[in-house]
């Protein structure tokens, strides 16, 4: 758990739940090396602590992430840009794997590497203000964070082009139409129903989150005959679960069932 809040990165773990606060607001967030490497260690922490149930990501300040922080990258750019995007990559690796639901809460600014870390998060819900842009080609750079590889998978190859090389501006209604974000809400509201919709999150059968996030995460580069073995063995492993038994007598019992995660 990180306490310091002049970090750039801010971790708690607590109550099941791993909050990450990206902590630049002054810079709008913008992703630099000291808060890429505090993220890669972040997600590390979280892979390693016991009964965290659900990951939020989320901004200080009026925007969740304005891109890069482009003071740093352009000085020794080549050399400042692989300490950024190194330990980003990594940090994002890593939460892909974890075994539990990751949300993004967004507001204000959403540029560059903000979408790209906003796309890895499994879900994201953001305020009626929030605005989106992917910004790379304005400054003549290609994306990374992941972009190139969630982005066409959201919105399509032709739509993802387009968003990519010619960096307009999405408002947050268009977002939510092309599925960039699973829900938009009143700015005032953002915290909390980002905290709403995290209990219910951290609340559910941790075990089958993880094992619904893997399988669908890995759709798309298997075949069908893989597929539904993996389908096969993820069910068998959720079944030999508690939640999977209360689950069951839940339905049975017409009640609304209690999960532990386990």
């Amino acid at each position: 758990m990180t306490h310091d809040t002049s970090s750039p990165l801010l971790l708690d773990i607590s109550h099941g739940i791993a909050r990450i606060c990206l902590n630049r607001p002054a810079s709008l967030n913008a992703a630099n090396v000291a808060m890429a490497r505090a993220f890669r260690q972040a997600v590390s922490a979280i892979a390693s602590a016991p009964d965290v149930r659900a990951v939020l990501l989320h901004g200080a300040g009026r925007s969740f992430m304005a891109g890069g922080d482009l003071s740093e990258l352009s000085v020794d750019s080549s050399r400042t840009a692989a300490s950024i995007i190194q330990p980003l990559h990594a940090g994002l690796e890593m939460m892909a794997a974890l075994p539990v639901p990751v949300l993004a809460s967004v507001q204000g600014a959403v540029a560059g590497a903000g979408v790209s870390l906003m796309l890895a998060a499994d879900l994201a819900i953001a305020a009626d203000d929030a605005s989106f842009n992917m910004a790379y080609a304005k400054i003549g750079a290609s994306p990374d964070a992941s972009a190139s590889w969630h982005l066409p998978r959201v919105v399509g190859l032709r739509k993802a082009m387009e968003i990519v090389m010619l960096s307009d501006t999405v408002d947050a209604s268009e977002a939510l139409r092309l599925s960039l974000v699973n829900r938009i809400v009143p700015a005032g509201e953002l915290q909390a129903e980002t905290e709403q919709l995290l209990q219910r999150l951290a609340s559910g059968p941790t075990v089958a989150l993880g094992r619904i996030k893997a399988l669908l995460r890995a759709s798309q580069g298997r075949g069908l005959p893989s597929q539904l073995a993996a389908e096969q063995a993820a069910f068998l492993a959720c079944a030999q679960t508690g939640d999977f038994q209360e689950g069951a007598a839940a339905f049975l019992e017409k009640r609304r069932p209690s999960f532990l995660g386990r």
